[in-house]
């Protein structure tokens, strides 16, 4: 897994490529929360996402709620068939603005 994390004034562009499972999540993290500190704007571009596991939902719920405690949206775009349902199956079609 590799991510690319793009910030400019208030908004974080996050570009996801391979697999965010058990394995890459906690590194994943590590790198996220940090980042997270004032920003208003979060974007997950998942176009070269393969597959999310659990442990990779944990840490977008975890940045959605980070999101929520500073006031600002966290979007998800570019989702592959196979991400999307994950996250149909899942609930967080619902819980995640989805693009």
């Amino acid at each position: 897994m590799k991510a690319q994390i793009l910030k400019t004034k208030k908004r974080l562009d996050v570009i996801v490529e391979g697999k965010l499972d058990a394995v890459t999540s906690p590194e994943f993290e590590e790198k996220l929360m940090p980042a997270l500190n004032d920003i208003h704007t979060l974007i997950f571009d998942f176009s070269k996402l393969l597959t999310i596991s659990s442990a990779g939902l944990r840490v977008l719920l975890t940045a959605a709620k980070r999101m929520d405690e500073l006031g600002g949206t966290l979007t998800v775009k570019n989702a592959s068939e196979d991400v999307k349902k994950v996250f149909r199956l899942t609930g967080f079609i619902n819980v995640l603005n989805v693009i």
